[in-house]
């Protein structure tokens, strides 16, 4: 639930057919758009890193119950 998504994606039909003998894979429409979803992620990456805090701070986390707030302020010193 808390993941930032990018609206593309990418999938190679018969992949195994898409790489040469070294591993890497070969040049292609599919190599096009697998390296523009990698750019994707790496700028949605670079503009969330420094608000992670505020993107994961939730209201239904932060708020007390009536309950714990009666524990709380009704507490007595001891």
């Amino acid at each position: 639930m808390r993941m930032i998504t990018i609206p593309n994606q990418s999938s190679v039909a018969k992949a195994f057919n898409e790489f040469d003998e070294d591993g890497h894979m070969k040049p292609s429409a599919f190599y096009d758009r697998v390296v523009d979803v990698m750019e994707e992620l790496m700028k949605f990456t670079l503009l969330t890193r420094d608000v992670s805090p505020h993107l994961v701070d939730r209201y239904s986390e932060r708020k007390e119950s009536a309950e714990e707030l009666a524990k709380r302020v009704n507490l007595r010193a001891i």
